[in-house]
């Protein structure tokens, strides 16, 4: 079954297509970009809103993806707001570490909230979740976002030190993907 990704972030592309591989579900980009407005107060209603309008505007099943970093001791910022912390990503990277300077609670979760929607307008939604801790500094080149930043501890690598393949088996969106395929009973 082909189901459009709702983002207009190439990066998401990248990284949602593999995770589908072998399965019998064609995860392929929307056929223009759009914008929805995130008005949820949770990553789950923000990632419905971006399904449920994606597949009403192009008559398709869609799949919407909001993801994000909660920090402990930051009360659980930059949540919803991740994206928006500041205008880039080494610009929100320096921020969460600026704002953790002399914390030594340093536990922060990686979310992703995956819906998807159909065109009759039903609906599921999942939240994957992967625990780590933010690091001191950057470390590794791989990765967007504040993945050089975010670490696991049992491995003691940044999500950006993961090759591409061993963070496909691992992130938040994996653990989501998952969680979304038992649900739908996709056969893989």
């Amino acid at each position: 079954m082909r189901v459009l990704l709702a983002s207009n972030n190439p990066h998401k592309v990248d990284e949602f297509r593999p995770l589908f591989a072998g399965t019998a579900l064609e995860v392929v980009s929307s056929p223009e970009p759009f914008d929805v407005e995130e008005t949820g107060a949770t990553f789950a209603e923000n990632a419905l809103l971006k399904a449920q309008a994606c597949a009403r505007r192009f008559g398709e099943p869609a799949i919407g993806d909001d993801s994000g970093l909660s920090v402990r001791a930051l009360g659980g910022r930059p949540g919803l707001y991740s994206k928006r912390y500041a205008n880039t990503d080494p610009e929100r990277i320096a921020r969460v570490l600026r704002e953790l300077e002399g914390q030594d609670d340093r536990y922060a979760e990686f979310h992703c909230a995956l819906a998807i929607a159909y065109p009759d307008g039903r609906s599921e939604v999942v939240e994957g979740i992967v625990p780590g801790r933010i690091a001191q500094a950057p470390r590794g080149t791989d990765g967007f976002g504040y993945d050089p930043v975010f670490e696991l501890p049992e491995l003691g690598k940044t999500y950006a030190e993961l090759a591409p393949e061993e963070k496909n088996r691992l992130s938040h969106r994996a653990v989501a993907t998952e969680l979304l395929l038992e649900r739908l009973r996709v056969p893989t």
